[in-house]
C-alpha cells in the first residue's frame, strides 16, 4: 500500500497564485493512472519532483518498458538492472496494463531468461492487459524471440497482445487464463502450434506475416468467440472449430505454398502425391466456412490460386444470420461464377453485398451501388438484399463481366461514384 500521510490519502494542494491550478490537486489514484502513460524510466524520474511524488511511481497502474534504437541511453544491461530494481521496489503492486517493447536486443541467454522472469512477475501483479513486442538485433541468427515452455497462468489477464515472437504449444495453453477475452497475434512464428484453445476468448486476431505450418493445420477452439480476424500469408489455413457466438469475421488468404495446387481449383487433383491437396492427413470436411456460418458480417478474401474456400463450398453451410458480406474477385473466377452463386444461395437473410474487384486495398477509384429489382429478382439471392456495392480501380472487361452476371440476377440501376 502507498505510504500514508498525515493529511490523509488523496490530499489536495492549494492552488497556485494567479488562479492557476497545479497537477498536485489531483488525488493519488488519478496520478497513478497518469503515470501509467509514461515510459517506466520517465515515471520513476518523477520521484524528484516533490516529497509527495517520491513513491507515486511505485503504484502506477501501468508499465511501459522499452529498449529500442531511438533510446540509445538504455543498453540491454542497463535496462536489465533498471527493471530488476523497478520490480523489487514495486513489489506486488497490482497492474492494469504492462507493455514490453524491446527492440534490437542481443541474442543473450541471460537476457532472455530475465525477460521471461519479468513476464511471470507482471502476471503475479494481476496484470489485465499484457503486450509483448520483443525483437533481436538484425545481425542475430534468430528471427524471433522464443517464448519459454511454461503455460500462462493468470486469473486476471483479459487482453494479450503478441508481436514478432516464436510461440510454442505450452505458451498458448490458455486453460489457466479464465478471464482472457482478447488475443492479438501479429507477425509471429506459430509453426510449432497444434492448437489455440480458450473457452473465455471473445476476440481473436492473427495478422501480419505469421508463419503457419505447411504439414498440418492448427486447430482454433474458441466456442465463445464473437470477433475473428485471420490473415494467412504462409502455410496451411487453420481449422476452425464451431463458433456459435460469432458475430463478425474477416478472413484473408494470400498464402504461399500451403493450400495451393497447380492442377485443380478445388484441392482435388486426385494425385495422391500432391502436397497441396493431400499433404495433410485426415484433412476432410469444411476448414473455415462451417464455423463462420453463424456470423452476421463476413469479409472473405483470397488469392485466386488458393483452393480452400472452393473446397469448403462443396459442403457449403447455410449462413442463417449473415446480413453483410464482402468478397473479392476470387469468388468471381471462373466465369461461371459458381463460387459466388453458391454462397449467395446459402445466405437467405443477406442485406448487403460488397465486391472488391481487382484492387489492392479497400479504397478504389470507382464505386458503384446497385439494387435488385423486386419484380425480376432471381431466386438465387436473398429477398432481403437491398444494396450491392462494387469497388474497382477501373471498369474493364473483367468488371463488366461481373456486372453482366449480377444483371442476370436482377441487380442493376447502378449509381457511380469516382
Amino acid at each position: 500500500m502507498p505510504p500514508r500521510r498525515k493529511a490523509g490519502k488523496g490530499r489536495r494542494a492549494a492552488p497556485l497564485g494567479g488562479g492557476r491550478v497545479s497537477i498536485d490537486v489531483l488525488p493519488d489514484e488519478v496520478l497513478h493512472h497518469v503515470l501509467s502513460f509514461l515510459p517506466a524510466q520517465e515515471a520513476v524520474r518523477t520521484c524528484v519532483l516533490a516529497l509527495r511524488w517520491r513513491h507515486l511511481w511505485r503504484y502506477a497502474t501501468g508499465l511501459r518498458i522499452s529498449c529500442n534504437a531511438e533510446n540509445e541511453a538504455v543498453s540491454a544491461k542497463k535496462l536489465r538492472n533498471f527493471v530488476d530494481h523497478l520490480f523489487l521496489l514495486r513489489g506486488g503492486s497490482p497492474l492494469d496494463t504492462c507493455q514490453f517493447t524491446l527492440l534490437h536486443i542481443n541474442d543473450d541467454n541471460d537476457d532472455m531468461c530475465k525477460i521471461h522472469l519479468w513476464i511471470r512477475h507482471v502476471l503475479l501483479c494481476r496484470v489485465r492487459v499484457l503486450s509483448l513486442d520483443i525483437r533481436f538485433n538484425m545481425d542475430c541468427w534468430r528471427t524471433r524471440f522464443y517464448m519459454d515452455d511454461l503455460p500462462l497462468v493468470s486469473q486476471h489477464l483479459k487482453r494479450l497482445e503478441l508481436s514478432a515472437l516464436h510461440l510454442n504449444q505450452s505458451f498458448v495453453d490458455f486453460s489457466s487464463c479464465p478471464a482472457l477475452e482478447v488475443i492479438q497475434i501479429k507477425e509471429c512464428d506459430i509453426l510449432d502450434l497444434d492448437r489455440i484453445s480458450s473457452r473465455s476468448l471473445k476476440s481473436l486476431s492473427i495478422t501480419g506475416y505469421c508463419g503457419f505450418n505447411e504439414d498440418h493445420r492448427i486447430h482454433v477452439y474458441a466456442p465463445n468467440l464473437v470477433s475473428l480476424w485471420l490473415e494467412v500469408f504462409y502455410g496451411r489455413v487453420p481449422f476452425l472449430d464451431r463458433m456459435p457466438s460469432l458475430v463478425e469475421a474477416v478472413v484473408r488468404i494470400d498464402g504461399m505454398d500451403g493450400d495451393f495446387c497447380h492442377h485443380a481449383d478445388s484441392g482435388d487433383c486426385e494425385d495422391k502425391d500432391c502436397p497441396g491437396c493431400y499433404g495433410v492427413d485426415g484433412d476432410t470436411g469444411c476448414v473455415l466456412l462451417q464455423s463462420l456460418s453463424e456470423a452476421q458480417s463476413l469479409v472473405l478474401i483470397s488469392d485466386t490460386k488458393m483452393f480452400i474456400f472452393r473446397r469448403d463450398l462443396k459442403c457449403c453451410p447455410i449462413f442463417s444470420n449473415l446480413k453483410a458480406l464482402s468478397l473479392n474477385e476470387y469468388w468471381c473466377v471462373p466465369d461461371d461464377f459458381s463460387a459466388l452463386t453458391c454462397i449467395l444461395e446459402h445466405s437467405p437473410v443477406l442485406e448487403k453485398l460488397t465486391l472488391q474487384l481487382f484492387s489492392k486495398g479497400p479504397k478504389s477509384n470507382v464505386q458503384m451501388k446497385g439494387s435488385p429489382d423486386p419484380t425480376e429478382r432471381s431466386n438465387v439471392i436473398s429477398e432481403h438484399l437491398k444494396t450491392v456495392e462494387i469497388k474497382c480501380e477501373v471498369v474493364d472487361a473483367k468488371v463488366l463481366n461481373v456486372l453482366k452476371f449480377l444483371n442476370k440476377l436482377g441487380i442493376y440501376s447502378y449509381r457511380f461514384q469516382f
